[in-house]
């Protein structure tokens, strides 16, 4: 493992550390010697994409962490665990220079994929030059875009040289799965036979997938590392979320991933006998997003008059039963470069009617305002289901309705939702839960960057289409520095510029709750992944 100290000097980077509610579940003893059961996971989403290069939303995340390897994976208090590589390459060990440009990964000898083919240094080569392709749908290509000259020293060995600094890279690898350079169909633009049929390195392998039911992982019996614990994993698509409580306190499912437990049922479930809840900060922003390539969201006097008119106490208090905290930033709080000094928001739709009407905004029939030809309506989308959610727009259509600005709500389920539709940005404003950091760097280029918009560029998380060449210019400096104070003082202009241009409204950092039976030990939040199924293969039942 590398410590704390060696890799914020290494990376310029700090841990995002999680509040843990009280001792990890883990703390019961030590894990059986064989396999035993399986473990029931119910998910309010449904996984559909499991290629790891292409794009992906958080409740893949839990999918493929089981399926693929990274070079090295990040524990919750940020610190950096090798998994392919057999150490995290520093100047200290010889595996980056001092300039941070030459790298030299060594990699754990005897590992196998799936089918039992040998996995190698190719391999990494290859997963690398797939994020490169121009013509491959990657989700990201931010720090790997500047890999150049690698070379296969041996199967257990690859060397490379990144084109200038990048400090983010760390956590970009560790987010990083490798997939197999001897199964063809991996490299193919628009080829679904990986996707449907993903091989990979981790513990546990495909088995079974019924589209809008629920997906079966079964144990890799020649996994690298400790584990996996159990004979299988059953990911449960329940897309209705008090659905998604009842069957948890019915025992019909062993553990809740995303979204969890709502707030509202909080209670209730915690007197159930029988099982464990818990609560920590996650780094998800809930926030309202809007499309800024809609001609009604370009006027800036538009997107601070809806703000005004947003209701985020109540929303946080009332809807959300206090468990989230307000906020201004995209930045989680336990960030080190969290921003604490932006302006706080008030409500208060008189300013935003006066707002509309000093920029020009006139009611026209039925009080919906106009200029230049522009009606201020537009759709507002999330999952359907999300029965929190769908009260919070409910809120928003009434207290918008009475500034001029008319919402239609356009919920979808969440496999339609997240896919094309929000990829391609094909929607108005959503409600949604996003991620800016990158495990525990606080780099946000993926989704305020000009150049990651995927309708635009074809890679990318910025499906909000917000452009500001400032931003673009600090996120450029930000992740080519080694001086942490100065990343900090980039970034937290950043957080001040995007609260001024609000092509998001931000309501709240989620303090999401999940749980588990009780008897079910291994269960850990992680702040610095999207999905709290980052270690299932360490899971297991207690005698």
């Amino acid at each position: 493992m590398l410590r704390r100290r060696t890799f914020l000097a290494m990376s310029a980077s700090a841990a995002v550390a999680a509040a843990m509610p009280g001792s990890p579940a883990g703390a019961q003893g030590a894990p059986p010697k064989g396999r035993k059961g399986q473990i029931v996971i119910g998910l309010s989403q449904e996984p559909t994409r499991f290629h790891p290069v292409r794009a992906r939303i958080e409740v893949d995340d839990g999918v493929q962490l089981n399926l693929f390897s990274a070079l090295w994976g990040i524990d919750p208090r940020g610190e950096l665990v090798p998994d392919l590589a057999t150490e995290i390459p520093s100047p200290a060990n010889g595996g980056v220079s001092a300039d941070g440009l030459q790298w030299r990964i060594r990699l754990r000898p005897g590992v196998t994929w799936h089918d039992g083919a040998p996995f190698s240094a190719e391999d990494v080569k290859f997963t690398l030059e797939l994020f490169q392709r121009p013509d491959f749908p990657a989700r990201s290509r931010a720090g790997i875009a500047l890999v150049r000259d690698i070379a296969v020293v041996g199967p257990t060995e690859l060397t490379f040289r990144l084109e200038k600094s990048y400090a983010p890279f760390y956590s970009i690898l560790a987010w990083t799965q490798i997939v197999p350079k001897h199964v063809a169909a991996v490299g193919e633009p628009g080829d679904a036979t990986f996707n449907n049929r993903p091989i990979g390195t981790g513990p546990f392998k495909w088995a079974e997938r019924r589209p809008g039911e629920h997906l079966i992982l079964e144990a890799n019996e020649r996994y690298h590392g400790d584990g996996p614990y159990v004979e299988r994993i059953v990911y449960k698509y329940i897309p209705d979320m008090t659905g998604l409580k009842t069957q948890f306190v019915t025992g019909a499912i062993d553990a809740v991933g995303i979204a969890g437990i709502t707030p509202d049922n909080y209670d209730e479930v915690a007197r159930v006998p029988g099982v464990r809840l818990y609560r920590a900060p996650t780094p998800f922003l809930e926030s309202l997003s809007l499309n800024n390539e809609r001609p009604q969201f370009k006027d800036p006097a538009v997107r601070r008059a809806l703000y005004l008119a947003l209701d985020k106490a109540t929303i946080v208090k009332d809807i959300y039963y206090g468990a989230h905290r307000l906020t201004e930033s995209f930045l989680p709080r336990e960030s080190w470069a969290y921003n604490p000094d932006l302006p706080q928001h008030r409500y208060d739709p008189a300013e935003a009617r006066k707002i509309l009407d000093d920029a020009g905004w006139k009611p026209g029939p039925g009080g919906v305002r106009e200029k230049d030809g522009v009606k201020l309506a537009f759709t507002n989308s999330t999952t359907s289901g999300n029965h929190l959610r769908e009260q919070t727009q409910q809120l928003l259509q009434q207290g918008w309705q009475q500034i001029g600005a008319q919402m239609t709500i356009r919920n979808f389920p969440p496999a339609v939702m997240w896919g094309d539709y929000w990829r391609k940005s094909e929607w108005d404003s959503v409600i949604v839960g996003l991620i800016f950091p990158v495990g525990s760097d606080p780099d946000t280029s993926d989704r305020l960057g000009s150049w990651a918009i995927p309708v635009k560029s074809g890679s990318g998380a910025n499906t909000m289409q917000y452009a500001n060449p400032e931003v673009d210019r600090l996120l450029r400096e930000s992740v080519g520095l080694l001086d942490r104070e100065q990343r900090k003082r980039n970034y937290q202009q950043v957080q001040a510029i995007v609260r001024a241009d609000l092509p998001l409204l931000p309501i709240c950092q989620q303090n999401q709750t999940e749980g588990t039976k009780a008897n079910l030990v291994g269960y850990e939040p992680n702040v610095n992944y999207r999905s709290n199924c980052w270690n299932v293969h360490k899971w297991y039942w207690a005698a």
